[in-house]
């Protein structure tokens, strides 16, 4: 029970009335946390001690890492926090903070594919020229670029949602603090923020899909014109776990926000977000480490130092 004349934040109800779904999808949660911050951090600490990892394809699986540990740390420990205690009160600064957070990085993620597959474009279609053109500077500009995208659809999406008129209803229908549970919980009319909401995420989801689409038809034609069976299959082993990557994240979000028909329901609604939120960036750094031959030898590399270390310490 809250005192709504003076309780400012909101009570995130996650599933209620079933604790024993919370609990076991909590376990779930933490486990993949927990793959989710060794996977992503040996993502971006390998390429700082390896050569052979500082490429342009490295610098953005590097930034999609940062983006991923930022990404589920913004969601999971309140989350644990709210299932494990008895308290599901989040602070208003705190629910705008995860609120701006969570748009601002879903919106850079898909930016940041596209442009992944930009260079996947250059290191098939173009190899001999792969480096001039993926230079630092036009990879730093990318990075930004996406970054600045992320921040102004924030900037016109997340301050709206918050202002909303909510007429004393403190309780969102959900785990943590997404834009479409904020628009359900107000007390007027949201057809125009709905709408908004709506033609934003067909551009920002579907741009650069038709761009990641049109790379790797471009892609598509080049590695067909490969002779060998050697080098094609080299050709696509780069960019295998890049398309795996961009069918699990996009296939969900569109699922969610931008299928035809009928959205999901509330449950399946909260449950698609865990999996694009929680699940996906865990997934990413498995895919990209474990289909990836010089990242393997980099990490055996790493691992072989250790163990001469704690011998040569050991003696």
């Amino acid at each position: 029970m809250v005192n709504n004349t003076h309780f400012g934040g909101f009570i995130l109800l996650g599933f209620p009335g079933q604790p024993q779904l919370e609990m076991i999808i909590s376990g779930v949660v933490f486990l993949f946390y927990t793959i989710a911050l060794m996977g992503n951090m040996a993502i971006i600490l390998l390429p700082l001690l390896d050569e052979r990892l500082q490429t342009p394809m490295y610098f953005f699986l590097r930034n999609l890492a940062i983006l991923d540990l930022c990404y589920i740390t913004n969601i999971v420990p309140q989350m644990l926090v709210n299932v494990w205690g008895k308290d599901k009160k989040i602070s208003f600064g705190g629910c705008a903070f995860q609120l701006f957070t969570d748009v601002t990085l879903c919106t850079v993620e898909c930016m940041l594919l596209a442009v992944m597959s930009y260079d996947r474009f250059n290191a098939v279609c173009k190899p001999l020229h792969y480096m001039t053109i993926m230079n630092p500077q036009l990879c730093r500009t990318l990075v930004a670029m996406t970054w600045g995208v992320g921040v102004t659809n924030c900037m016109i999406l997340s301050p709206y949602a918050m202002s909303l008129p909510r007429c004393g209803n403190h309780h969102l229908d959900h785990y943590f603090c997404e834009i479409s549970a904020m628009v359900k919980i107000a007390c007027v009319d949201t057809t125009a923020m709905e709408e908004t909401l709506f033609a934003l995420c067909f551009f920002i989801f579907l741009t650069p899909l038709l761009l990641i689409l049109v790379s790797y038809g471009f892609i598509a034609i080049a590695v067909l014109k490969i002779k060998s069976a050697a080098g094609r299959q080299k050709a696509f082993g780069t960019c295998s776990s890049h398309l795996i990557v961009v069918s699990i994240f996009y296939g969900t979000v569109i699922y969610m926000y931008i299928q035809p028909g009928n959205s999901p329901s509330q449950d399946e609604g909260k449950l698609l977000s865990i999996f694009y939120s929680i699940v996906t960036p865990s997934l990413n750094p498995l895919i990209y480490t474990l289909r990836n031959k010089e990242f393997k030898g980099a990490m055996k590399k790493l691992i072989g130092k250790e163990k001469r270390s704690l011998e040569t310490t050991g003696h």
